[in-house]
């Protein structure tokens, strides 16, 4: 298994690639803010054919570059339906006012090709098997990918927004819900194995048994049924 990651643009977002092995086919997943030459570099490193871009939610700092990328490449961008519309209109989706500037000059808008995700379903691209879980709270649209153990690798999850080393996603913006996060967070990572490796949207790599321990929104989820009311810092744009 490969899994290439590096973080991009204003925001630091994680953008990750994943293959099988290197000189196989990949999928890109979240090519936020000046993510498409880090793409392209690294691609190249490991001799790489991307096949889809997967995105765990619509903000900006994770999509901004969907559409180079999907066009150099001729490929499609999967995402929730409940986020989708925010890759045409990220003013909407940051409640800001249509005309604000956006970080400089800004490819907005939707690939050629754009596929629809739902919770549960299982992507079969690039000879990987991923299992799609809606995660709402960060956004309406959230969503986590989760690749399943293979002999002595462990499982690995591509939280997105919704769990970072230490803390969990924002809830303040529109579509954010902290009831949802919290019931997300019960969802989706409680049930996983410790040993499960956990790839965020910010910040560096941990695991869901460290969380389970460290993470004062995912230790509350876990004792008091969501009751969980910390004010811990939270990450995400």
């Amino acid at each position: 298994m490969l899994i290439a990651g590096f973080p991009a643009g204003a925001w630091g977002t994680n953008c990750y690639l994943v293959a099988p092995a290197a000189g196989e086919e990949c999928v890109i997943i979240d090519p936020g803010h000046e993510a498409a030459r880090g793409v392209e570099e690294t691609l190249a490193k490991h001799r790489l054919k991307p096949v889809a871009v997967l995105l765990t939610h619509g903000h900006l700092d994770h999509v901004a570059s969907v559409v180079p990328v999907c066009g150099a490449h001729d490929v499609p961008a999967w995402i929730h339906p409940e986020d989708r519309y925010m890759m045409s209109d990220p003013e909407k989706a940051l409640g800001m006012s249509i005309g604000q500037p956006l970080l400089g000059q800004l490819t907005i808008g939707e690939p050629d090709d754009v596929k629809e995700l739902t919770d549960g379903a299982g992507l079969q691209l690039a000879g990987l098997e991923l299992t799609v879980a809606h995660a709402p709270g960060h956004t309406k649209g959230s969503v986590t990918f989760r690749l399943p153990e293979t002999g002595e690798i462990p499982s690995v999850l591509f939280s997105g927004d919704l769990l970072f080393a230490d803390s969990i996603g924002r809830t303040d913006l529109p579509g954010g819900s902290h009831p949802e996060i919290l019931a997300s967070l019960a969802r989706v990572c409680l049930p996983l194995d410790d040993s499960t490796v956990v790839l965020s949207g910010h910040g560096p790599q941990t695991t869901i048994g460290r969380e389970r321990t460290a993470n004062p929104f995912l230790r509350e989820v876990a004792a008091d049924g969501l009751g969980a009311s910390t004010t811990a810092p939270r990450r995400g744009m």
